[in-house]
């Protein structure tokens, strides 16, 4: 018989540890969305209309064997997985990768697509309807935001804010030079070392003039406004023994190998884990392949696993499909050709569709492109 091994969460991290493990075990995949998210490409969605469609993804091609279960999961202990629906699941392996909630446009906690789609394409006619627009928040989704914004309305107002001196603080004084560069170029406006006294009177996303203040007095006037920060582990769920393996911040303590620190056959991966590097679409695959590596050594009684090591500093930053700066081992930093070549330009859309079992989106009808009133 194959092991049960129960993935919770279809991100990212999750798809790619079901896909790898469809063929040796018996894969049971627990995810409440009715499409994959392509959140690489959310912040674009939220600007250009027609991206809406794009970033949804369907899961009818990723498993041959295994089974997705459109659900939640709502207590993890042992070796059990409790769903909202009542139903329990028993598992021989478990991969938890339930990710991070983060505000909307960078992700969405709408759990079906349309409703998701209805709502980037509002956000994208409410930001087509005004001039002036505050990003709170100058890390990479902020930065990526802006860049967006301007790259499609050249004329509009952007300011960001951030408490930090400076952007990107992790990464090289080139990176940062260049970014600030390209920003100066686009019009845009930052306002760095110092917090708002107040968030704006109206809701994120919201279209409507307001006024407000840093602490240290700044005036702003805007007509929409994005909170772009606060991301929290989605980690809620876990129980028993596996509850003490959270951290206050949600993220989990895992073992070299990925498994859950004081589990033997429960492992963690991308956001939710404790590994200090940068949360990306990126390590959640790499964590995929070391995860699904052991779990088929431990089913074929090895004792000798995989482990995990983090790489060196990087991240690719584009700004709109044309600018942009990227740092990472062996080139160092290039600027916005370079970037838009390896990312700006398309967002890996077609990257993630071979992973969900769909072809490049010029050389198939998937549902993606085909839907009513598209």
């Amino acid at each position: 018989m194959h092991p049960k091994v129960v993935i919770i969460g279809g991100g990212y991290g999750g798809a790619a540890a079901a896909r790898a493990l469809d063929a040796e075990t018996d894969v049971t995949l627990i995810e409440p969305k009715d499409a994959f998210l392509h959140s690489v490409a959310t912040l674009r969605a939220a600007v250009r209309a027609d991206w809406a469609s794009r970033i949804f993804i369907p899961y009818d091609k990723l498993l041959h064997r295994g089974r997705i279960v459109r659900d939640r999961a709502v207590r993890v202990e042992a070796m059990q997985v409790s769903l909202r629906s009542g139903r329990q699941i028993d598992a021989d392996y478990i991969v938890l990768a339930t990710g991070s909630t983060y505000p909307f446009p960078a992700k969405t906690d709408l759990d079906d697509r349309d409703s998701a789609e209805r709502k980037f394409r509002a956000t994208s006619r409410e930001l087509a309807s005004v001039d002036r627009v505050l990003v709170l928040g100058a890390g990479p989704v902020g930065l990526e935001l802006a860049g967006e914004i301007l790259a499609e309305w050249p004329k509009k107002h952007v300011v960001i804010v951030d408490p930090r001196a400076d952007i990107l603080g992790e990464y090289s004084d080139e990176l940062r030079s260049e970014i600030h560069g390209q920003l100066r170029g686009f019009g845009a406006q930052l306002i760095l070392g110092s917090a708002l006294a107040a968030e704006p009177s109206t809701a994120p996303g919201v279209a409507g003039r307001f006024t407000v203040r840093t602490r240290t007095g700044v005036e702003i006037t805007a007509d929409l406004w994005f909170r772009c920060y606060g991301a929290r582990a989605v980690t809620d769920y876990l129980a028993g023994d596996l509850a003490v393996a959270r951290q206050p911040d949600g993220s989990i303590r895992v073992t070299a190998d990925l498994r859950v620190e004081g589990q033997q056959a429960i492992f963690a991966l991308g956001d939710i884990t404790s590994i200090p590097e940068s949360k990306k679409a990126k390590a959640a695959g790499l964590h995929a392949e070391v995860i699904a590596a052991n779990i088929k050594a431990l089913a074929a009684g090895s004792r000798h696993l995989s482990v995990y090591t983090p790489g060196p500093t990087s991240i690719v930053l584009p700004l709109g499909p044309n600018g942009g700066a990227t740092q990472a081992p062996g080139i160092g930093v290039v600027g916005a050709e370079q970037t838009s070549r390896f990312k700006g330009a398309d967002l890996n859309v077609d990257r993630f569709r071979t992973l969900l079992g769909y072809p490049a989106e010029a050389a198939d009808e998937c549902p993606v492109q085909k839907r009513k009133g598209q």
